[in-house]
C-alpha cells in the first residue's frame, strides 16, 4: 500500500512540473495536436472491428499496474520486454486499420473539412433503401429465397467486404431479388449494404464456434448472428425453409418480423434521430460492452419459435396462410 502511495506522489509531482512549465502557445499547440491525434485515433478504431483488442490491451495494462505494485518481477521483466517493443507490436495488429486512415486523409480534400453534409439527403437515400429493402424481403419470404443482407454501420466490414466480389449498384427490390434469386451467380453469401448503396456481394462469412444457438438455426442465420456480434451491423435475413424475415442485431437474433416491423427496425437503427443525443457516458458503456453470447428472439405473434424445428414452423406458417384466405 505504502508503495502505491509513493508512486501516486511521484506521478502528481511529475504532472505538476509539467504544468508549470506550460507558459507559451507553441505547448498549447502541442497539447491541442496530440488530443486531436488521439480522438481521430479512437474514432477510426471505434469504426472498425479492433474494439475487443483495444479491451485486451486496456485489461493488460491493469494487469501490468498490478505486477508492478506486488513488485512481482519476473512477471515485470516479460511486461518490460512486451513495451520495449510496442511500437512495432501496434503497427502489426493495427497495420490496416492504419493503411485506411492514411488513405482517407490522401481521399480527402482540404474543403471537406469546412463543408456541411447534407443530412436530408443522406436521410432519404437510407430511407429509399431501407423501403426496397422491405418490398424485397417480402417478396423472397413469400417464394421462400434465402438472402442475407449486411447493412454497415459505423463498425468497417473490410476482411467481410474484401471475401466478396465489389458491387457498385443503387439498392432497389429488383436489384435484392435479382441478386438472391436461385442459381445466380451472385445469390450465395452475403451483400453488403453502405449508405443506401450495395458496395459487395457474395461475401463469406466466418463461422466461430463459440457461437451457441438453437440446433434448428440455419447457416444463414449464424452467419448474421457472427457479423453482428463482431461489429455493430444489422443483418436481414429470410430463410430458405420457412420464408421467415429475422434481424440480427448485437448477437440477438430476432424471428417472425413482418414488414412494419422490419421497416421500423431499420429506420430505427440506420437513420439517427438528433432527439436522442449519445453522451460520453453512453459511448464508453457502448465501447466496452459485452457482444459474446448470441441470442434468438422470437416476436409475439408466434409464427416462428425456437424450440419448434423449421418443418413445424413452415406448417404454422401455411396454416396462417390458409385462415388468411
Amino acid at each position: 500500500m505504502e508503495t502505491i502511495k509513493t508512486a501516486l506522489s511521484t506521478y502528481l509531482a511529475e504532472i505538476g512540473s509539467i504544468l508549470s512549465g506550460f507558459d507559451s502557445i507553441s505547448d498549447l499547440l502541442d497539447v491541442l495536436l496530440v488530443a486531436v491525434i488521439i480522438y481521430a485515433l479512437i474514432v477510426q478504431l471505434r469504426k472498425t472491428q479492433s474494439v475487443h483488442i483495444i479491451k485486451g490491451i486496456f485489461w493488460l495494462a491493469v494487469v501490468y499496474a498490478v505486477v508492478v505494485a506486488a513488485r512481482m518481477n519476473t512477471s515485470k521483466m516479460i511486461f518490460d520486454y512486451l513495451i520495449n517493443d510496442l511500437l512495432l507490436i501496434i503497427v502489426i495488429i493495427f497495420g490496416t486499420e492504419i493503411r485506411q486512415a492514411l488513405e482517407h486523409m490522401g481521399q480527402s480534400r482540404f474543403k471537406n473539412i469546412f463543408s456541411f453534409s447534407d443530412s436530408s439527403g443522406e436521410e432519404k437515400v437510407l430511407t429509399d433503401a431501407i423501403n426496397a429493402t422491405v418490398r424485397a424481403c417480402d417478396s423472397m419470404s413469400r417464394d421462400k429465397i434465402g438472402s442475407l443482407m449486411v447493412f454497415q454501420r459505423q463498425s468497417n466490414l473490410g476482411e467481410l467486404e474484401r471475401s466478396g466480389v465489389t458491387v457498385d449498384a443503387k439498392v432497389t427490390t429488383e436489384m435484392l431479388c435479382s441478386i438472391f434469386f436461385p442459381n445466380s451467380a451472385l445469390h450465395d453469401g452475403a451483400i453488403i449494404i453502405k449508405d443506401g448503396r450495395i458496395i459487395a456481394a457474395r461475401c463469406i462469412v466466418s463461422l466461430k464456434n463459440d457461437i451457441v444457438v438453437h440446433d434448428k438455426v440455419g447457416t444463414r442465420h449464424r452467419a448474421a448472428l457472427e457479423v453482428s456480434r463482431s461489429s455493430d451491423a444489422i443483418v436481414v435475413v429470410t430463410s430458405e425453409e420457412t420464408g421467415i424475415i429475422s434481424v440480427a442485431a448485437d448477437g440477438v437474433l430476432k424471428r417472425g418480423i413482418t414488414d412494419s416491423e422490419l421497416r421500423q427496425m431499420l429506420i430505427g437503427y440506420l437513420i439517427p434521430t438528433p432527439a436522442t443525443p449519445s453522451t460520453l457516458t453512453t459511448k464508453i458503456k457502448k465501447l466496452f460492452s459485452k457482444r459474446g453470447a448470441a441470442h434468438v428472439q422470437d416476436t409475439d405473434d408466434g409464427s416462428a419459435e425456437s424450440e419448434r424445428s423449421d418443418t413445424d414452423a413452415g406448417k404454422t406458417d401455411e396454416k396462417n396462410e390458409k385462415d388468411e384466405k
